[in-house]
Order: C-alpha cells, then structure tokens, then sequence
C-alpha cells in the first residue's frame, strides 16, 4: 500500500497494524474512518476533506442519521456511505474533547466501535486518522496512547475478526512525532 511506512506490528492472528505518512483521502483500504463530532457536522480538517471529496449526498446521509437517532454519543461509530469516495464505506468515529474526562479511554472506544463496525461488514482493510488530537484539543500523548492501544487490544480480543490490516494515516508533525514515541520508534 502506498504512503511512508513508519512502523508496522504483526500480531499472532495474522493482522498487522500500519503507522502511515499519507494523505487518508487516497489510502487503498476498504473503509476510513472520520473524525466525527456527535453531530456528524464536517467543520474543518479530516472531517471537512472527507465531506468535499465524498460530495452532498454524503452530507445529507449524515444529517439524516442524526435526524434518526440523534447525537452519536461519545465512544461510538456510525457507518455511512463513502459518497464519492472509493470506498466500501466510512466509519465515523466520535472521539472525546479535551475535559470530557477519562479521554484516553474514550478515543479507544471510540475505535474499537469503528473496527467492530467494519468486522461486522467483513471488510479487510481500514485506515484511520488522528482522533481529538486537533480541535479537541486531547493532548497528542494521550491519543498516541489510545490509538496504539485501541488496535492492540481489538486485536486480542477479536483474532477471528474480517479485518487484516488495520492503518493510522497521519501527517508529519506532533500526532506523528508522539505516535513514533509511544512504538519505540
């Protein structure tokens, strides 16, 4: 797959986990995940890229969700279509901002749902960005933490699920520089 490797880890169960230099937009996966807000609303960063690319109709299948169900609570996933986009889907995970307590646990669960959303569909590959890191203002230490962690222990306790590889796609900077940190890298 393309992007700049940083470092990949194999799990016993034949998975592998990826820490990308790459653009999300452009990853060969079945499925990404959003960094959504409780709203499904696209306001800025990966959330706002993800929404132009994937066109209007992305946007209203977004609205409508929440119209349905509400606001996604903390710690959950939705699925929507990828619009646009190539992909089998996007998985919009809700992480936590800065205050909201016990962050660390919340981006976890957070991805963990999204996983299980795509092992539930029998995806294989999927790609995710940094969650709360930005806006959220979580700080990238407790992120790097959580998103190591999050693949780690879906890995565990799922060794039979569909998915085989598992990506965090980052830019170069502090997200990256605190992920390298938390592998040893």
């Amino acid at each position: 797959m393309p992007g700049t490797v940083i470092k990949e880890i194999a799990f016993s169960c034949g998975r592998r986990f990826a820490v990308v230099v790459y653009d999300l937009l452009y990853e060969q996966t079945d499925c990404i995940v959003n960094a959504a807000n409780s709203r499904l609303s696209h306001g800025g960063g990966a959330a706002a890229a993800i929404c132009d690319a994937a066109g209007p109709s992305f946007e209203e299948e977004c609205q409508a969700i929440v119209r349905e169900q509400g606001p996604i609570p903390v710690g959950e996933a939705v699925v929507t279509s990828a619009g646009k986009l190539r992909f089998k889907g996007v998985i919009h995970a809700i992480g936590p901002q800065m205050g909201d307590g016990d962050e660390e646990n919340k981006i976890v669960k957070a991805l963990q749902s999204a996983f299980g959303k795509a092992d539930g569909r029998g995806w294989t590959s999927l790609s995710f960005p940094a969650i709360s890191s930005g806006i959220y203002r979580v700080p990238v230490g407790v992120c790097a933490r959580a998103y190591t962690r999050a693949v780690k222990e879906f890995f565990e306790k799922h060794p039979e699920c569909s998915l085989k590889t598992i990506r965090l796609c980052v830019f170069k900077g502090r997200v990256l520089d605190a992920v390298k940190k938390e592998l040893g890298v």
